[in-house]
């Protein structure tokens, strides 16, 4: 029994350690632009937004993992405009790709989820640019990140 644990604390040890060397030597990497959109839902009723495709000029992008760097202020973004309409308790998500192609293909997949079958639940609605647009943010990494 103490050799399992002493055999599970090294497992544990070296995971972290191979996990803290890979993060530092990954880069970040700034996009001239990428194309988002912005996905909100509520627990409280059957309401379902979705902006249109946008795109968000000087972007980062992490290259080991090719997460948006930033994306909660993105999605704090969409948060804040429905706060402002009093509804405040919104799940707000962004979508992202470095093409249109893909971010296409990811808005058609998201968007068949909740409007695939005429008996869904679902008041899916549309947010226009006009209604709400994206705005860039500003990153500032340390020497070395």
């Amino acid at each position: 029994m103490n050799k399992l644990k002493y055999l599970i604390l090294l497992l544990a040890v070296g995971t972290l350690t191979v996990a803290g060397i890979s993060s530092a030597s990954a880069k970040k990497r700034q996009l001239s632009h990428i194309y988002m959109f912005g996905f909100s839902a509520s627990f409280n009723d059957s309401t379902i937004y979705f902006t249109d495709i946008q795109t968000v000029d000087s972007a980062w992008i992490d290259d080991k993992t090719l997460f948006l760097q930033g994306r909660e202020a993105y999605s704090q973004q969409l948060k804040d405009y429905f706060s402002a309409l009093m509804q405040p308790n919104r799940v707000c998500v962004v979508m992202y790709a470095p093409t249109l192609k893909e971010a296409e293909k990811q808005y058609l997949k998201m968007r068949r989820i909740y409007t695939r079958r005429k008996d869904a639940p679902y008041d899916v609605r549309y947010l226009t640019s006009n209604d709400f647009r994206f705005q860039p943010i500003q990153l500032y990494f340390e020497e070395g990140e």
